[in-house]
């Protein structure tokens, strides 16, 4: 006498349409707060706005900004935060606030422990001449000698005739928090994609 095996009919309950809005929902809460982790930690895209980076940098070209690597040098084009510059706060809620700061887009001239001066247009960082990037010049201004404490970061745009940078009084150097990332290229239009220095 043989055993017959019927093929197994039940099928998987059917998942509801609340059940699918609820799994639909729970996708793009996953994918909203893993592009703010990475946004917050790792990189970020940054649109130009504005001439104080010319000639690296136009206006309206997208940048690729990294935040994992917090070594910065002289010379690193940067994305920064001044002080007072708020774009307001996202409430989180539980008594949790989120700032959103204004950001700029910056070359980093002087570390901590640097001396920084500008006469008659031309700086001078450790008493040595800093040639002026892309052959912009620098606008006809001197900045007294200082000497830059433990964690005070001095930076100018590459356009110094029209850049609002560490050497106005409302500004002045920055603290490391305030250094966001390193701009590493540009993506954006596609026609200009290219690294940056």
């Amino acid at each position: 006498m043989s055993v017959q095996h019927r093929p197994d009919t039940q099928q998987k309950p059917r998942r509801t349409l609340g059940q699918e809005a609820l799994s639909l929902l729970a996708t793009l809460l996953f994918a909203a707060v893993l592009i703010v982790l990475l946004q917050a930690f790792v990189f970020q895209l940054v649109r130009v706005d504005g001439s104080s980076m010319s000639n690296t940098l136009q206006s309206g070209e997208m940048m690729l900004v990294t935040k994992w690597d917090r070594d910065f040098q002289r010379g690193d084009i940067v994305v920064c935060h001044y002080p007072d510059r708020t774009e307001g706060q996202v409430n989180l809620g539980a008594g949790l606030a989120l700032t959103r700061h204004t950001v700029f887009v910056k070359r980093l001239v002087a570390l901590p422990g640097d001396t920084v001066e500008i006469r008659s247009g031309h700086l001078y960082v450790n008493g040595e001449a800093v040639p002026d990037p892309k052959e912009q010049g620098s606008e006809p201004m001197s900045f007294e000698k200082i000497t830059l404490g433990e964690d005070e970061y001095f930076v100018m745009g590459d356009n110094r005739f029209s850049s609002h940078d560490s050497r106005s009084d409302d500004v002045g150097p920055l603290s490391k928090s305030m250094l966001r990332g390193k701009v590493r290229c540009v993506l954006w239009p596609l026609n200009r994609i290219r690294g940056v220095r």
